[in-house]
């Protein structure tokens, strides 16, 4: 069984998206407001967390950012903000994904069983010429330096690994690591992908995924061992 936090304030509306996924045979925690939604968050290896923005106690954004400094539990985040600055500010505190309000549960169950899906697919750790990407721990170690990615980063990484030196376009790597096809801005995917960089510049791989102008981004094993 998977265990699913929900951490919503309409208790109605979380009672519900609990109704449903229980009928899909997860196992749904409920919390309603900001505070106790963090201790819970915080107190075990959940496999996904529904995180509404505005709460009570602690706002979703804020609680968040601190769960972030931990863990890389898949979020989806909740809110009735629809405007695209509070969607870029949601994925950029580190959530998977964003739901806007009104949703209908079964897209919210549907997005969930999307980012469980993308999680069971990245079981085997991935080796590409001396970078190791190991989904387990959401880490890559290069050399004895080792650093933890958040599950967004780590997919985009994984995408370009299992194919080195093909060049994949903003688009393409959206259409890839958002297979739900929603509509995700090209400067959200920079984002991620310049969060990505300055981590692997902290194990001395920042040039394992390479800027082409104007065309996107490709994995580069040559120049981790001084080849190119």
């Amino acid at each position: 069984m998977t265990g699913i936090l929900i951490i919503e304030d309409e208790v109605a509306l979380a009672e519900l998206l609990r109704d449903y996924l229980l009928h899909e045979g997860y196992q749904v925690t409920l919390a309603h407001d900001g505070v106790s939604g963090a201790q819970l968050a915080l107190s075990k290896a959940w496999s996904l967390i529904l995180l509404d923005v505005m709460l009570p106690g602690k706002d979703g954004v804020t609680l968040c950012r601190e769960l972030r400094g931990v863990s890389a539990v898949p979020v989806i985040m909740l809110s009735a903000r629809v405007e695209e600055v509070d969607r870029l500010i949601g994925l950029e505190c580190g959530a998977d994904d964003y739901v806007c309000k009104p949703y209908s549960p079964r897209e919210v169950v549907a997005r969930v069983k999307a980012q469980l899906r993308r999680t069971q697919m990245l079981t085997t750790p991935g080796r590409v010429r001396g970078l190791v990407a190991d989904e387990s721990r959401l880490e890559v170690v290069f050399g004895d330096q080792r650093v933890m990615l958040s599950t967004v980063e780590f997919r985009i990484l994984h995408t370009l690994m299992a194919r080195p030196g093909q060049i994949f376009s903003r688009d393409q790597l959206i259409d890839r690591i958002y297979d739900d096809r929603r509509v995700v801005n090209t400067r959200t995917m920079d984002s991620h992908i310049n969060k990505l960089r300055r981590k692997l510049a902290t194990i001395e791989a920042e040039g394992a995924v390479g800027a082409v102008y104007g065309a996107g981004y490709r994995y580069q094993p040559d120049v981790l061992l001084g080849d190119g």
